[in-house]
C-alpha cells in the first residue's frame, strides 16, 4: 500500500500535463468543428466538398500517424515544434472532424419548421441562430461532445510516443525503473478513470443548466 501511494507525486504530475494536453486539444477542436460545420451551412457550395474531405482524411486514418506527420514531418518544413505543442495542435485537428460532425449532427436535429416559424415571424438571422438554433443544437449535442472530449482524453496516451510526460508514459517509466507492473498500471486505470468521470459530470451538469434556457427558448 505504501508503495502505491508512493507513486501519488509523480502521477499527480502527470495528470496536469494530461490535462493541459487534452483539455487544450479538446477545447481548441471543438471550436474549430463549430466554425467548421458553420462555415459549411453557410457557404455549402464551395466548403461542402473539402469539409466532407477533410472527416474523411482525418477520421479515416490512425491518430498515431498523424501526430508523427506534425512532429516529424514538419520539422521538413521549417516547422519545428515541441513534443507538448505537437500533440496538441495534431490532437486538435484530429478531434475537430468529429466535433464538427457532432455539431452538424445536431444542427440537422432541429426541426426545420422552427426557424421557417422564426422567418415568418420576422426574427433576424442571429436572433434566431441565438435563441433557436444554438440552444437546441447544443442540447442535442452535448452528450456526443463529453463521449469525444473524453476520448480525446484518452487518445492523448498516444503522446507517449513522443515523450510528453503525460499519464501513460510516467506508468512506463516507473515500470522500467522498478520491474513491478500492477501498481503503476492500477495508478493509471485509476488516474484516467478520475478524469474521464469529471469530464462526464461536468456535462451533466452543463445539460441541467441548458435545458431550463432551452425550455424558455
Amino acid at each position: 500500500m505504501n508503495s502505491f501511494l508512493a507513486l501519488t507525486p509523480r502521477f499527480a504530475d502527470a495528470i496536469l500535463v494530461t490535462l493541459e494536453v487534452s483539455l487544450l486539444a479538446a477545447l481548441i477542436g471543438a471550436l474549430g468543428g463549430f466554425a467548421l460545420n458553420a462555415l459549411r451551412i453557410r457557404y455549402a457550395r464551395w466548403l461542402g466538398l473539402p469539409y466532407r474531405v477533410y472527416v474523411w482524411l482525418v477520421r479515416g486514418t490512425p491518430y498515431l500517424s498523424q501526430l508523427v506527420i506534425v512532429y516529424f514531418g514538419l520539422p521538413v518544413i521549417g516547422i519545428t515544434m515541441t513534443a507538448v505543442q505537437a500533440t496538441i495542435v495534431s490532437l486538435a485537428v484530429y478531434s475537430a472532424a468529429y466535433f464538427a460532425e457532432i455539431f452538424r449532427a445536431g444542427w440537422a436535429s432541429i426541426p426545420r419548421g422552427h426557424m421557417e416559424a422564426a422567418r415568418a415571424f420576422g426574427i433576424g438571422r442571429w436572433p434566431a441562430f441565438r435563441s433557436i438554433e444554438l440552444p437546441q443544437a447544443v442540447a442535442f449535442a452535448l452528450p456526443l461532445l463529453a463521449n469525444q472530449t473524453i476520448l480525446v482524453i484518452k487518445e492523448s496516451a498516444v503522446a507517449s510516443i513522443i515523450t510528453v510526460p503525460e499519464l501513460t508514459m510516467t506508468a512506463s517509466d516507473i515500470v522500467s525503473a522498478t520491474y513491478t507492473y500492477i501498481g503503476p498500471y492500477a495508478m493509471l486505470i485509476i488516474c484516467y478513470w478520475l478524469l474521464t468521470q469529471c469530464v462526464a459530470v461536468s456535462f451533466k451538469w452543463a445539460a441541467v443548466f441548458i435545458a431550463p434556457a432551452r425550455k424558455t427558448s
